[in-house]
């Protein structure tokens, strides 16, 4: 990834995405932000206890960042539900969803996160993009997957088409599963680290690389949430804490500049 800074802002950019200046995608540190102790402090969430206006304000900063996009989130649930952006007119303010896909300009849909993979899509044939929220239930349900599937149904996106980012996340040094027999399947035992730590981020890739993603498309962060609490917000390494935001959206012709 490659460290940023726009509009007072700095986010990080997977590489390859960063090539193609048809999007917009970022996934912003916590560095700077209206959040004090302990969701300093730029936590998006409105579910964690933090000052309703410091969110508000935290979320303005990074739809500035990303030239006034309309910024979308999800209500997360942990599973592996995928929305469709283009068909939610006239739906909830907050659908229900771990995923969401778009081929609309001025989009940008936002995933938040404290160790869960942010995993950001993109088919540059089809331009159309995509945002998951992917936990280590949403990893067993496999989300990702499902996200890729949604986008060859509704936009006839083609995996091998697919660039994929996996964002700051909790990593094998830090997984720990005390209680893996009942909550893992044996099937992914093989991602076992030591005792009992597992690495999602083998799984993840592994999972994209059998839906038809050449591996050479996916990029992930290496950096772990929970060794990086100065930069990431870490539900396992903080408890009471706030999420980040990662985002990608198609650039609108009439956005900001």
């Amino acid at each position: 990834m490659i460290f940023c800074s726009e509009n007072g802002l700095g986010y990080y950019q997977f590489e390859h995405l960063a090539a193609y200046g048809q999007i917009r995608h970022a996934v912003f540190p916590r560095t700077i932000g209206a959040s004090r102790a302990p969701f300093h402090r730029l936590n998006v969430s409105f579910s964690v206890g933090d000052d309703p206006e410091h969110v508000r304000a935290n979320r303005d900063r990074v739809r500035r960042c990303l030239q006034g996009a309309e910024l979308l989130f999800a209500r997360q649930v942990h599973g592996d539900g995928v929305l469709v952006v283009d068909d939610l007119a006239g739906s909830p303010a907050q659908p229900v969803g771990d995923a969401m896909v778009s081929a609309l300009p001025g989009k940008a849909l936002a995933v938040q996160v404290a160790d869960c993979q942010p995993i950001l899509f993109y088919d540059p044939q089809r331009r159309v993009v995509a945002s998951a929220h992917s936990g280590w239930r949403g990893s067993l349900a496999g989300v990702a997957v499902r996200t890729l599937e949604v986008m060859a149904a509704r936009f006839g996106c083609s995996a091998r088409d697919v660039l994929v980012g996996v964002g700051p996340s909790l990593g094998p040094c830090c997984a720990e599963f005390v209680n893996y027999r009942d909550e893992i399947p044996a099937s992914l035992w093989g991602y076992r680290r030591g005792a009992a730590r597992f690495d999602f981020w083998a799984i993840t890739r592994d999972q994209l690389i059998g839906a038809g993603v050449p591996a050479v498309q996916i990029e992930n962060s290496g950096m772990c949430t929970k060794c990086r609490t100065d930069r990431f917000f870490s539900y396992r390494g903080e408890k009471t804490t706030g999420r980040f935001p990662a985002a990608i959206g198609l650039r609108d012709e009439n956005s900001e500049p």
